[in-house]
């Protein structure tokens, strides 16, 4: 810890205790808040399934070639070490189906297995991390014609149940062999391009495949399971089957997590608004931290205003334990491993910004009906030496404050990167 750093946060300590604010308190509950690292942005969403493994379909598109792409599971697992070293915080590492490692054991979807994922739990272990795990319903085949979970045909809906049911056996698992629960997350790209006018059969066929691949039960503790809604995707622009309203309600009435991912609603909806409403009903809900730009683009999550808004509702809402927070973005374009820290570290920083608000004292202006202190203390909170208790957290956790890192990610990719 430098002597710069220490003397700032002390004087940053002082400026928020004014406010009543306690940064060492802020800061105590910002380290046992853990992020789950996606994978999918060290390989551009491509997996490990084949060598010429590509993302082919499901309304994702990721742009960019640069180069360093991981192509093998333990190129991958290098990068993420390297990303997680830059992070401050212990933290967690989410999976899609398609990251197995298949040099050895060849599954296909409905086949997968645990003995795929024995090499991501043996890393784990050895790192003390969590896993998180996603069924893969996109880049295949039997997806190709738009539908998987809803398909008419009973072939395809019983190819993805069954893939749906031996992912969450593998959750379990994950959950069983590291200690705690593994949040499995089910997103389908159902969808059509234009006017559809059987929405209810496609409906009505994804309740039933749901209800088959939740009927099996397993040990408590190990597995947390979430449904993910969308509200458009390309090739699913007019009608996409798990939309908001059906999963919300399939998520109560079977006592599941409902994932809110930032990108999946209309540029102009909050995501933020909706916490207050779900943690009424829902005991937990999954965050798909992400940036639209113009549309479900998935752009690096950065310290914007939609961000800090989300947490500030986590944290009004003094639900950081019930809240799962997992990173879900792609680009291709710049730095793989850079792009995982700079979208990490900033929703740390709007983690600790929100830890940060003098909650209690707006509250309470707000219930004198004082809204014109209450708009001024907010516009107030945004002066506030917020950096300065940032860089003493990271020093803290052994990473580099401010903008140390970078040098670290360009070396890595000088010697790392640029010789794959």
């Amino acid at each position: 810890m430098t002597a710069k750093i220490s003397k700032e946060y002390a004087l940053a300590k002082e400026r928020y205790s004014v406010s009543g604010v306690d940064t060492g308190a802020a800061l105590k509950k910002l380290k046992k808040v853990s992020l789950s690292l996606h994978c999918w942005q060290g390989d551009d969403v491509s997996g490990f399934e084949k060598e010429d493994s590509a993302l082919t379909s499901g309304g994702c598109l990721v742009t960019g070639n640069r180069f360093g792409k991981a192509r093998t599971p333990d190129a991958l697992r290098q990068d993420l070490e390297k990303a997680l070293s830059l992070i401050p915080g212990k933290h967690r590492v989410n999976l899609h189906a398609i990251y197995g490692d298949f040099r050895f054991e060849k599954s296909e979807r409905n086949e997968v297995k645990r003995e795929n994922f024995t090499s991501w739990v043996a890393w784990a272990k050895n790192k003390g991390l969590k896993l998180d795990f996603n069924s893969t319903f996109f880049s295949h085949p039997k997806a190709a014609e738009g539908f998987t979970l809803s398909s008419k045909d009973p072939s395809i809906r019983s190819f993805w149940i069954e893939h749906a049911k031996k992912c969450r056996d593998i959750s379990s698992w994950f959950g069983r062999s590291l200690g705690g629960s593994c949040v499995h997350n089910l997103w389908i790209p159902d969808g059509m391009k234009d006017l559809t006018v059987d929405k209810r059969g496609y409906r009505q066929n994804l309740l039933k495949s749901l209800d088959s691949i939740y009927a099996q039960k397993f040990p408590a503790g190990t597995i947390k399971d979430a449904v993910e809604s969308k509200l458009f995707g390309i090739g699913s622009e007019s009608f996409v089957t798990g939309s908001l309203e059906f999963y919300l309600a399939y998520s109560l009435k079977k006592n599941l997590m409902l994932c809110l991912d930032m990108g999946h609603y209309h540029p102009t909806e909050s995501v933020a608004d909706k916490i207050s409403s779900l943690l009424l009903f829902q005991k937990e809900i999954l965050l798909h931290v992400s940036r639209g730009v113009r549309w479900d683009s998935d752009h690096v999550v950065i310290f914007d205003d939609n961000l800090k808004e989300l947490l500030f509702e986590v944290k009004r809402n003094d639900a950081f334990e019930r809240v799962c927070l997992a990173l879900d973005y792609f680009d291709a374009s710049i730095n793989r491993i850079g792009a995982w820290v700079i979208g990490a570290r900033a929703t740390q920083k709007a983690i600790l910004n929100a830890l940060l608000e003098p909650t209690s004292k707006l509250i309470k202006v707000e219930e004198s009906g004082d809204y014109f202190s209450r708009l001024a203390l907010l516009e107030e909170q945004k002066a506030m030496p917020l950096g300065a208790v940032w860089n003493y957290y990271c020093e803290q956790e052994g990473v580099p404050s401010g903008d140390k890192w970078i040098g670290e990610v360009l070396a890595y990719e000088k010697e790392v990167l640029s010789k794959r």
